[in-house]
């Protein structure tokens, strides 16, 4: 596929506006709306919106109030009203479903939530520069995901016009910046005829021209919120009758970092957003921890979360004060499958644009595609986690992130056509 050319034009456009309204998770209204606008318009065989792509069971949603203002703040934006509606409840994201004939079912899943960063407005930052900087303040995509969601399109365009037999099934997947996204996707009943599922990033510290065919080395991750409460009194007066909820938190960071490393591998631990009380004179009634445990596989991952379970309910014991632990997010660890990364490679060496392939790499970090990945695995499936590199000024996560658009074009013709050789050689 070349994008050059009115094709080039229509998804450069999408994945600019898109970039202009990024969302949380569970708030991306907007962006399923406009993705909606655009896959209405492909003769799809089926398209199913917000609470038909989700489980029941799902961790992390705002309340009433909060997805309100931002329901609202979509449709201010352009967003179609029947279909914000549809999101009701936070329940956002979108499954396309090409049917063309007998054949394997193949999975791509790509992600669309942003980040709570304030994009930069210097001029060397091409969005700023060139007019579709985020207008949601405070928020904007500096992972990448404006461009999955677009490869997503585009790859459902290329396939549609191909000779590819088979089932291809799209899934924008919401809220993966909180782990909270893949679990009640790969539990919607989509993933249960999938055979094949590719998953898609950006970047990840690699320069455009270079893929990685299949990434491994996934972090198991738990993200919790732990909400001390005690009791107040002056602090001068009679501090004694007071139970210190800040007193509590500290004790549990201090304890946290202090779990014990494991012998069977990496693990990691971090209290990322702390805080609590009201006054220097009032000993603190409330405190909060925000924090995650990770481990190199879901079992180290599940020795990280016993340990942080304990020590935060002995901190508040050991300061007469309560805790109320909630689990905001989770993810397993991944694998790829050697067969499908084989596939990957093969067809990166053909692809123009390409002149660096790498077989697999660690990510170091941890994505809630492995939801989806091992939901395809445990069924007798193959997965495999797929890097398509970009050059970005100020790495991710960062007010700089940018992509560089050509990526999106190597991105399409590398998923497409592993998507077209999975039609035909079925590995």
């Amino acid at each position: 596929m070349s994008l050059d050319g009115p094709d080039h034009e229509s998804l450069r456009n999408l994945r600019r506006d898109l970039h202009r309204h990024p969302e949380p998770g569970w708030r991306e209204f907007y962006t399923t709306a406009r993705l909606v606008d655009e896959l209405e318009r492909r003769n799809l065989d089926e398209l199913h919106v917000g609470p038909e792509v989700l489980a029941e069971d799902r961790r992390g949603v705002p309340d009433d109030a909060e997805l309100d203002e931002w329901r609202e703040r979509a449709v201010a934006a352009g967003a179609r009203r029947d279909v914000v509606d549809r999101l009701d409840g936070g329940h956002t994201g979108a499954v396309a479903v090409l049917r063309r004939g007998d054949g394997p079912t193949v999975g791509l899943r790509v992600d669309i939530d942003a980040l709570p960063i304030t994009e930069s407005d210097e001029a060397s930052h091409r969005p700023a520069a060139e007019g579709f900087r985020s207008e949601n303040e405070g928020y904007m995509h500096a992972c990448g995901h404006d461009a999955h969601a677009t490869v997503g399109v585009g790859v459902l365009d290329a396939v549609a016009a191909s000779d590819f037999a088979g089932t291809l099934k799209v899934f924008f997947q919401p809220s993966e910046e909180t782990i909270a996204g893949g679990e009640p996707m790969s539990e919607s009943g989509h993933l249960d005829d999938v055979e094949y599922l590719l998953a898609l990033h950006v970047g990840l510290d690699h320069p455009t021209g270079e893929v990685v065919a299949g990434v491994d080395g996934f972090l198991a991750v738990s993200h919790f919120r732990a909400e001390f409460s005690g009791e107040t009194a002056h602090a001068g007066g009679h501090p004694e009758r007071g139970r210190n909820a800040v007193q509590a938190m500290a004790t549990a960071i201090q304890n946290l970092y202090a779990v014990p490393r494991h012998h069977d591998g990496a693990t990691r631990v971090n209290a990322g957003l702390v805080g609590g009380g009201t006054a220097s004179n009032i000993v603190p009634e409330e405190a909060f921890i925000e924090g995650e445990v990770r481990g190199e596989t879901t079992e180290l991952m599940e020795y990280m979360d016993d340990h942080a379970g304990r020590i935060l309910r002995s901190a508040a014991e050991m300061h007469d004060c309560e805790v109320e632990v909630e689990y905001q997010g989770r993810a397993p660890g991944g694998e790829s499958d050697a067969a499908l990364v084989d596939v990957v490679s093969s067809v990166a060496a053909d692809t123009s644009g390409i002149d660096s392939i790498l077989e697999r790499d660690s990510l170091g970090g941890s994505e809630d595609a492995t939801f989806l990945m091992r939901r395809v695995q445990e069924q007798g499936g193959l997965a495999s986690y797929v890097c398509v590199g970009t050059d970005h000024p100020g790495g991710h996560h960062t007010p700089t992130f940018d992509v560089d658009e050509e990526t999106i074009r190597i991105g399409i013709d590398v998923l497409s056509e592993t998507i077209e050789r999975i039609g035909r050689e079925q590995p």
